[in-house]
C-alpha cells in the first residue's frame, strides 16, 4: 500500500529529459526511421508501442513488486494488468470469430487480478500467456487485412478492434505508471 507517509522517492533512469522513462537513445519505442505508411501499418505500430511500454514499466520487479497491490480498496497490480491484458487478447478472439467463446484463462471475473499472487512462476506464466495471446490474436486479425471488413457474431468493423486494442493497452500503461511509481518511485512517460 502507497501511503502519502510511505512513498517511495521519485526518479527517473533518463538523463537528457528528466520527464521521460528513458533516455531517447535507450528507448526501444523510437525506431529511428520515418512513421509507417498507411493506416493498418500505423495502428499496428501503435499497438507495439504501447505494448513494448507495458513491459518496460515491469521491468527490473521482482515478483513481490509485480503483484503489490499499490492503491486499495483496488485488486490492481502490474502482474494483474499483464494478466488482464492477456485475457483481453483471447476475448478479442471470440469477437473475430462466430464459434463458441474461448475459456477464460484464470477463471472468473477479476481472477486476472485476484490471482496476481508474489510468486515467481506466476510472472513467468502470465508473461507467456501475454505473449501467446497476443500472437494468435495478431494472427487471426492478419486473416482480415480490409480495415473496413466485419466480422464476427456482432459484425464489428477490423479498424473498430484495433484501435479498442490500442485503447486498452494505453489506458493500462497510464495505470502502470502510476503503480510503478508506487511501487519503487520510478517516473517517466
Amino acid at each position: 500500500m502507497c501511503r502519502m507517509s510511505d512513498r517511495p522517492a521519485r526518479w527517473t533512469q533518463a538523463t537528457v529529459y528528466p520527464d521521460m522513462w528513458a533516455d531517447p537513445d535507450d528507448d526501444p519505442r523510437d525506431g529511428g526511421g520515418t512513421s509507417p505508411d498507411g493506416e493498418l501499418a500505423t495502428l499496428q505500430d501503435y499497438l507495439t508501442h504501447y505494448r513494448l511500454t507495458l513491459r518496460m514499466k515491469c521491468e527490473g520487479l521482482d515478483a513481490e513488486q509485480m503483484a503489490r497491490r499499490s492503491v486499495p480498496p483496488s485488486t490492481m497490480s502490474l502482474l494483474g494488468l499483464v494478466r488482464h491484458l492477456a485475457e483481453v487478447e483471447r476475448n478479442w478472439r471470440n469477437w473475430i470469430g462466430d464459434g463458441d467463446p474461448l475459456p477464460k484463462l484464470y477463471g472468473a471475473r477479476d481472477a486476472d487480478f485476484d490471482g496476481a499472487v508474489a510468486e515467481q512462476a506466476v510472472v513467468d506464466a502470465a508473461y507467456v500467456d501475454l505473449a501467446r495471446e497476443q500472437a494468435a490474436t495478431d494472427a487471426a486479425l492478419a486473416a482480415h487485412p480490409d480495415l473496413g471488413e466485419r466480422v464476427g457474431r456482432d459484425g464489428i468493423a477490423v479498424r473498430e478492434l484495433l484501435v479498442h486494442r490500442i485503447e486498452e493497452y494505453a489506458r493500462h500503461c497510464g495505470h502502470a505508471d502510476l503503480l510503478r511509481e508506487c511501487v519503487d518511485g520510478r517516473v517517466g512517460q
